[in-house]
């Protein structure tokens, strides 16, 4: 099932410069090019009634595509309704490492504490990108939060895209990359007691890719998972990767969620990296993240 489709037949389409009015959901932005809280809405309720809620639904798949991430607060949701909820935009894919909260492996554990060596997400990333088809989007119940800390930086992609010199596009134009989950995930998740696995997943994808959905162009290399270049000197990769990182992290193209207790931060990983900050050991941040299955980058 494409995110483009679902139990509700076909999804906005987004172009941009849209600016048609909310019916069923109001929606806040943070920034003019990313992140956008949304409200007006129950998804418990949402997920429970579908069939009532066909309009509200359509417009939070509208309100992903013109913001990139959204937020909701105040969602006090059953591990059932956020599979749900993660399955009304498409099949849900499969963490190839890490480990998952009860019986569902697409129920992802996301936990840091006084205990933990590290916390989930700490550095840039688009997630699992190293997959052949890499996930189209993250959904995050945070349940516990710090007193302070603990917020989650969001990029645009689409705008790192824009940004670079016409130079750079024709130069990055037709490129693709490597990208390798091997030394990212072996032995990440052993304090967990996660056994490695044989082998971890590993991918060609173009270093520019046009979303599915919007047809925007948007910067697709991340430094948790690209490792280099394909078809130029490893000296000009390493150079060339080291310049698209650090513009693909501008804070410019950012937004920054605070969390709260029961929020939800949804997020379109093919146009999109984001940034878990762990700045508030000893304390706890505790949730699941369900993941939905995306499509081969082009």
């Amino acid at each position: 099932m494409s995110s483009l489709s679902g139990k509700h037949g076909p999804r906005y389409k987004h172009v941009a410069g849209d600016s048609e009015p909310y019916e069923t959901i109001a929606v806040e932005k943070l920034t003019p090019i990313i992140g956008a809280e949304i409200y007006g809405v129950d998804i418990g309720r949402l997920v429970s009634e579908e069939a009532a809620c066909n309009r509200q639904m359509d417009e939070i798949h509208r309100a992903l595509a013109e913001n990139l991430v959204i937020f909701f607060r105040d969602q006090h949701l059953t591990p059932e309704q956020h599979l749900a909820f993660g399955r009304s935009f498409g099949e849900l894919h499969i963490h190839p490492a890490a480990p998952h909260d009860g019986d569902d492996p697409a129920l992802m554990k996301i936990h840091a504490d006084k205990d933990s060596p590290r916390a989930n997400g700490e550095g840039w990333h688009s997630d699992v990108s190293c997959d052949l088809e890499p996930p189209m989007g993250s959904i995050l119940h945070i349940r516990q939060c710090p007193p302070r800390g603990g917020d989650t930086l969001f990029a645009s992609m689409y705008a790192a895209y824009d940004a670079l010199s016409e130079r750079m596009k024709l130069y990055l134009d037709g490129l693709t990359a490597r990208h390798d989950g091997e030394q990212t995930f072996r032995g990440l998740y052993a304090n967990y007691g996660v056994a490695d696995k044989p082998s971890y997943p590993r991918a060609e994808h173009p270093v520019v890719r046009t979303h599915p959905v919007t047809g925007r162009k948007a910067l697709y290399v991340n430094r948790g998972f690209t490792r280099f270049i394909i078809g130029v000197p490893r000296d000009e990769s390493d150079a060339i990767l080291a310049y698209l990182y650090q513009h693909a992290e501008n804070p410019l193209f950012q937004c920054r969620f605070r969390w709260s207790e029961n929020a939800i931060a949804f997020w379109d990983n093919r146009c999109t990296q984001h940034r878990a900050m762990w700045d508030y050991w000893p304390h706890t941040r505790s949730g699941t993240r369900v993941t939905v299955k995306g499509e081969r980058p082009v």
